[in-house]
């Protein structure tokens, strides 16, 4: 028989193997390359970008105390759902709200849980259309994939991954370790390379400039000549045979040299580099920034992954809480910041901010130009190609860590029958929630393919000209499904923003809930702490709930868009409706009450 339902999970992980469960998840190797294009995508706040950051890992560092001492006091699996009733059952006067603050929690967690693997597999998709653009221009654009051609991406690779994750904790753990090694590496070489360059490059410096075409740099300007299209007319790059673009010739019929500079803005007002160092860390306006957070979330989230671990931990009581702080600090406090200031910081006016929107894999193009200017010119593509082999193995690690995180939250809801029953079911040769993980697997592929239906919608459209969509490569590929003119797109909602959207607000949730949880649990407990059971979870809850109002308030601001963050409240308020409906009737059917009626044998 296949399946056990009795069979318990193997305690087989150590302080190492949580912690790189954890960073896996965190994964700054992916998340930099991936996630900066929807950064860079909100428009007017993106000179807040790094401090969005900064103000998002606060938030997650004051959630990260509370998992960790939470999982000091009851290690098992389920993380928060498994904490939550926990901390009910053993509370003097709130026990009989056992029940009802573990579904949830249970449920809320998995807006997150269910959506953020998706979210993976439609980058996943994207990154690989970027690549195989870049070594195939005339087939793919790499600037604009073919939206059938990282469908299929997304669903191969879910299918992969799940197949890991179905194969055990252990084997999981293995890949992870090597990933996050790797990919840190990697990443670091690339900030360090993308700060050298901006250093070595003052204004007026010959230096190279982008093209999106042809996916190269060039150290001159480009020759233009004007066309008119739609009553429009606009200066057009001017190119061979092979999309190369020409250079502009001086009066002796030289190649004129491309000179660098640092302009904030275009005439229309787009923001389009930082003139300073300090202009990278800037709050530029505090709206912005917390605009710029409730995106930046997604690049952060992943440390209380190890708490759903504690079943298969050696010593959880011990490892688990070290594993989420130290995860979140490796991860988070060093890499990610450090990183994103140096892309932040690289910006110039051959490759801005608004060439950034306009790109599938910002940070690949400007690994192309940092490459170039080291290696040479034409070695940029191989030194992209190789970093890209180490962001598709943090794709496996972080898409891997997730699948297993989520799986085991259902697994343990299925346990108690907050949801069907087979979903805590566990196989009976890997001891892997099997049923969950397959269950997750379909759910994500279906989630990445409607995160890539539009994904250079609504602001991410603004770069683009009719002309440009036209010259796409035609196929069944490359060009199918792709709107026809830009206006069409700008119409559009950018249906990957609003997945993220929606993952992130499931995500706050589930963060806010946990610093209440945490609360709950050391109230009136020997080991309480004013600041680690009030002071730091308060400011958690107020954290998350201010990043969760601007869902709403930002846009009547006129901070980002519209379509996106509401899409993504209405796929938040859909689940909340469906998992009332859920709760009411599975309670009727099985004769439970919503209130628990006694703690014998419970707590």
């Amino acid at each position: 028989m296949a399946d056990q339902s009795t069979t318990e999970m193997k305690a087989t992980l150590g302080l190492t193997g949580l912690t790189m469960n954890a960073m896996a998840l965190i994964a700054p190797g992916a998340f930099l390359w991936l996630t900066f294009i929807a950064q860079a995508g909100e428009g007017a706040t993106a000179p807040a970008m790094w401090i969005g950051i900064l103000l998002a890992l606060l938030l997650c560092l004051a959630t990260a105390v509370c998992y960790a001492e939470l999982a000091k006091l009851y290690p098992g699996t389920g993380s928060s759902y498994y904490f939550a009733e926990q901390s009910f059952l053993n509370h003097d006067k709130h026990w009989r709200y056992a029940r009802l603050s573990k579904f949830i929690v249970g449920w809320a967690s998995h807006l997150y849980y269910w959506i953020y693997p998706g979210v993976m597999v439609a980058v996943t998709g994207i990154f690989c259309g970027y690549v195989v653009g870049t070594l195939w221009p005339n087939a793919m654009s790499a600037s604009n994939p073919g939206t059938l051609f990282m469908m299929v991406v997304a669903v191969v690779f879910t299918l992969g991954v799940a197949y890991i994750a179905h194969r055990g904790v252990t084997g999981s753990t293995a890949v992870n370790i090597a990933i996050n090694v790797i990919q840190i590496s990697a990443l670091v070489v690339f900030a360090v390379m993308a700060i050298g360059y901006r250093m070595n490059h003052p204004p007026g410096s010959v230096a190279f400039q982008f093209d999106s075409v042809s996916g190269e740099a060039y150290t001159y300007e480009f020759a233009t000549t004007q066309t008119t299209a739609n009553g429009q007319t606009t200066d057009t790059i001017v190119r061979d045979a092979n999309m190369v673009p020409q250079p502009k010739l001086d009066a002796a019929g030289q190649p004129v040299a491309y000179k660098i500079s640092y302009p904030t803005t275009d005439d229309k007002g787009n923001f389009l580099t930082h003139p300073s160092a300090g202009s990278v860390i800037g709050i530029h306006n505090v709206g912005w920034m917390f605009v710029q957070a409730t995106v930046a979330i997604l690049i952060l989230v992943g440390f209380e992954s190890v708490t759903a671990m504690g079943g298969e931990a050696i010593n959880a009581k011990r490892n688990v809480p070290i594993a989420v702080i130290t995860s979140l600090l490796v991860q988070g406090a060093f890499c990610y910041l450090f990183e994103y200031f140096a892309a932040n910081y690289f910006l110039n006016s051959g490759y801005t901010m608004q060439s950034a929107t306009g790109s599938a894999a910002p940070i690949g193009d400007m690994m192309i130009v940092v490459g170039d200017a080291l290696f040479g010119q034409g070695h940029g593509r191989t030194f992209m190609l190789i970093e890209a082999i180490t962001v598709f193995l943090a794709l496996i690690g972080t898409t891997l860590s997730c699948i297993n995180t989520g799986a085991r939250v259902t697994y343990a809801m299925g346990k108690d029958q907050e949801v069907p029953e087979h979903f805590g079911m566990l196989h009976e040769k890997n001891l892997s929630p099997h049923r969950a993980i397959w269950a997750l697997a379909i759910i994500s592929a279906v989630i990445g393919c409607i995160s890539l239906l539009v994904v250079f919608g609504d602001g991410a459209a603004a770069t683009l000209t009719d002309s440009a969509i036209a010259a796409l490569p035609h196929g069944l590929w490359s060009s199918v499904w792709f709107a026809t003119s830009q206006a069409r797109l700008a119409a559009l909602p950018n249906t990957l923003v609003m997945i993220v959207l929606a993952s992130n607000f499931g995500t706050f949730l589930l963060y806010m809930l946990s610093c209440i949880i945490c609360m709950v649990a050391y109230q009136g407990h020997p080991n309480y702490s004013m600041v680690k059971h009030m002071l730091i979870p308060v400011f958690g809850v107020l954290a998350n709930l201010i990043c969760m109002m601007f869902y709403i308030i930002g846009p009547f601001m006129g901070y980002g868009t519209k379509m996106e963050p509401f899409g993504a409240l209405g796929i938040a308020a859909v689940w909340a409706i469906y998992g009332g409906i859920y709760f009411t009737k599975a309670s009727k059917s099985m004769g439970r009450t919503t209130l628990v009626a006694s703690r014998a044998g419970r707590a």
